[in-house]
């Protein structure tokens, strides 16, 4: 979530961040071509689907084989600059570009950088290095990996070159967590909120008895185990809280007879503790009508006076059928 208030302290951190970013992004310059969306379903003009307005959308190619996969985003205060993980074990930051009617039209200053182990190894295999979420909190990076799964925190400062601290303890046992199925989404819950900034934790498709998904407040005084009702064969893939403190879910659908579905899901804030069985109210649910792929990534974008974006990435698993997206919808009351 970032909140782009005028409050002096804002500012502060507004800047302090830019000055932290251009110093820590020394990974391999990629240059990156993107074709503007301005329709989100094809050949219609419709742009208010539910609660959500279709501001604009992207699709991204670059020639640095490594772009692609993009499992998680998350914007620095400014809400321009932004850094990612692939779930190839790379990072990946930047910064959005507009055009004279504010609408996304590239992505810039793109640095892609293989992401170092516990061992200051950066070739890892994939299986200890797949990276699929993340969150900024207190100057440091939280990354959560499946296969071998854990929660690492990096420092802010000098991510691409860094080592992670200790992994965090887990809020449910890893033998509940399938393989290539579990921490999909990382998320810092607000400061002011319940959860005190203690982070958020939910799996893709690790699933209860009850066939719902395991979760969890993963530190803070909240901290404890919860779970999120599955339905329709979604799985939540990422998530971001407003400024209210509400919480939102990405959740995608795929099957070879139904193609790729995506929704977005608003949970109440307060619902988000211990123990609790979460559910919420659909804010969108479309399929391959829309312009969509493998929706992974999800960040909050608040730019003051109630206008909350939301920004959506997409995973083309390398697979030339599939499309590296960015997507942006406008909240509405």
């Amino acid at each position: 979530m970032i909140r782009l208030r005028t409050q002096g302290w804002l500012r502060a951190l507004s800047v302090s961040a830019l000055v932290l970013y251009s110093s820590v992004a020394v990974g391999e310059p990629s240059a990156v071509t993107s074709h503007q969306i301005s329709q989100f379903r094809p050949r219609s003009d419709q742009t208010v689907f539910g609660k959500l307005e279709f501001i604009g959308g992207l699709v991204m190619t670059s020639s640095n084989p490594l772009f692609g996969a993009w499992s998680s985003v998350r914007f620095l205060p400014d809400g321009k600059h932004f850094i990612g993980v692939l779930d190839t074990g790379d990072w990946i930051s930047g910064e959005i570009e507009r055009d004279d009617q504010g609408r996304l039209s590239n992505i810039g200053s793109v640095s892609l950088a293989p992401m170092v182990d516990a061992l200051g190894r950066t070739d890892s295999a994939k299986v200890k290095m797949d990276a699929e979420s993340l969150a900024i909190r207190e100057g440091k990076i939280y990354v959560g990996f499946e296969q071998r799964h854990r929660i690492d925190p990096y420092p802010l400062s000098g991510f691409e070159t860094a080592k992670p601290e200790r992994s965090l303890p887990l809020p449910f046992p890893t033998s509940v967590l399938r393989a290539n199925r579990s921490l999909e989404t990382v998320v810092a819950s607000p400061k002011n909120g319940p959860l005190a900034g203690g982070l958020v934790t939910i799996s893709e498709e690790s699933l209860d008895q009850n066939g719902n998904l395991y979760a969890g407040i993963v530190d803070g005084p909240q901290a404890g185990a919860f779970n999120v009702v599955r339905r329709d064969n979604f799985d939540v893939t990422d998530a971001a809280f407003l400024p209210d403190g509400d919480l939102i879910l990405l959740e995608r659908r795929f099957s070879l007879v139904g193609g790729v579905g995506v929704r977005l899901v608003r949970v109440k804030g307060d619902s988000v503790k211990p123990g609790a069985l979460v559910d919420g109210v659909t804010l969108l649910d479309t399929d391959y009508a829309a312009q969509i792929d493998n929706m992974e990534g999800l960040d909050v974008i608040d730019r003051g006076n109630g206008d909350i974006r939301l920004i959506l990435v997409s995973d083309d698993n390398h697979f030339s059928l599939q499309r590296n997206l960015m997507l942006e919808f406008r909240l509405l009351p």
